[in-house]
């Protein structure tokens, strides 16, 4: 299949090039230049609309194994092409849990048959999610994992943590930390704070998420290895990270659309969908996370996508489980609250959403380059429209979003060369 895109504007992580051409073929991306001629099977007029680097997702759940009425490789991928996401890394808090062989393969080889963009299985910290007994990380990297995580759960032990290091360290592989403070969080429901408060419900204190995020960047520190920081939510936690990487701490993190878009007001009115472990923060924190991802504190944007069935959250909010979907939104809020805001340049915003995130798991994606895989999406970026949790493609449809007006359309998503995605909604 060649395909030739005319009159792109290519935004690079580095730079924008207007009226650009892009001709693909045998699932590589050929040649980029202005008024290219090349014989093609299709010819896509791109006039008006953005060219970007597939973006990476370093932090979703797909749900599969064991939660399949959640969510499949099969929906999730879609969701993710629908999104705009032609490379995303899926947590192991299946059932069973990603923490042997058996299951990563079954992943890889299910995504292989159903998936429509690459999926990168990120494996368990410890079997079990258990935090005691570390899992076979090198066996699991022979198998296709890029990461590990116990993501949903702390390691709380510090001994555990810091053996975990050493031993991913053997095999390159990078270590996510869910940040949470057990004791401190009591099993509250949202933010600690005065709308917890009016609400009657149990606070997480933001403190909780701090501690742990300074006792990993200690043992990093110490240590003299990486560490990656998950779905940061606290002003504190921000500085803290600042003060570390200007002490040439090897720290890496990452942020989520919701936590520089909404506050702990959200939960108001016992809004599940606002329901989310970190809970929504004060406007404080929200501010000092988007001052983190424009000085580079904060290097990347993840959606944390994690679907949840329609009964699960239609229950006290208490009850209900923590987590939205999120692939399907995340370009446009990051573009409608970073870009147009002026937080973040678009160029910044491809960084944080595709090269950082596969600098970060060591993957060679998030970059328009010739002669690499043809990942790559077509934007619009002009046009504002309203979010409707009805005509999501995921299984589940629990975002607090649904009709937020905003900008960064998916029209076009393309994994090696195929067209995965296609918006045929009329003009």
């Amino acid at each position: 299949m060649r395909t030739l895109i005319k009159n792109a504007t290519i935004a690079h992580c580095d730079r924008i090039e207007k009226n650009m051409d892009l001709y693909i073929k045998n699932g590589k991306l050929e040649a980029m230049g202005k008024n290219l001629q090349n014989e093609a099977d299709r010819v896509i007029d791109a006039s008006g609309l953005y060219a970007l680097p597939g973006l990476v997702d370093a932090h979703c759940h797909l749900r599969d194994p064991g939660f399949e009425y959640k969510e499949d490789i099969a929906s999730g991928t879609r969701s993710a092409a629908r999104g705009g996401f032609t490379s995303i890394a899926c947590m192991p808090n299946t059932n069973p849990v990603a923490d042997n062989t058996t299951v990563v393969r079954y992943i890889l080889d299910k995504a292989q048959r159903e998936g429509v963009v690459n999926v990168y299985p990120i494996g368990a910290v410890t079997k079990g999610l258990e935090g005691r007994e570390l899992s076979e990380m090198g066996s699991m990297k022979e198998a296709g994992i890029v990461a590990v995580s116990d993501d949903g759960k702390p390691v709380v032990s510090s001994s555990v943590m810091k053996k975990a290091l050493l031993y991913a360290s053997q095999f390159n592989l990078p270590v996510i930390s869910h940040c949470e403070d057990l004791d401190l969080a009591e099993g509250g429901s949202m933010n600690e704070g005065t709308t917890s408060t009016i609400m009657g419900l149990r606070g997480i204190p933001s403190s909780s998420e701090d501690i742990m995020v300074a006792r990993e960047l200690l043992l990093s520190e110490y240590l003299g290895l990486p560490i990656h920081i998950a779905h940061v939510s606290t002003a504190a936690s921000v500085e803290l990270i600042r003060q570390a990487k200007k002490r040439g701490v090897r720290v890496t993190a990452e942020t989520c659309p919701h936590y520089f878009t909404l506050t702990e007001k959200a939960c108001l009115g016992y809004n599940t969908n606002a329901k989310m472990n970190p809970p929504l923060r004060r406007q404080e924190d929200l501010e000092v996370v988007a001052e983190g991802l424009k000085d580079g504190t904060i290097d990347m944007i993840v959606t944390d996508h994690a679907p949840h069935h329609r009964d699960e959250k239609n229950v006290e909010f208490d009850s209900a489980p923590n987590g939205i979907v999120g692939f399907e939104t995340a370009l446009a809020l990051s573009y409608t609250y970073l870009v147009e805001t002026g937080v973040l340049t678009l160029q910044q915003l491809v960084q944080k959403l595709a090269a950082n995130p596969s600098k970060m798991l060591h993957i060679d994606k998030g970059t328009l380059c010739c002669g690499k895989a043809a990942d790559l999406i077509l934007a619009d970026f002009d046009s504002e429209y309203s979010v409707d949790v009805s005509s999501f493609v995921s299984k589940s449809q629990n975002s607090p979003f649904d009709g937020f007006r905003v900008k960064g359309k998916v029209m076009a998503t393309m994994v090696n060369g195929q067209i995965v995605y296609e918006d045929t909604t009329p003009a």
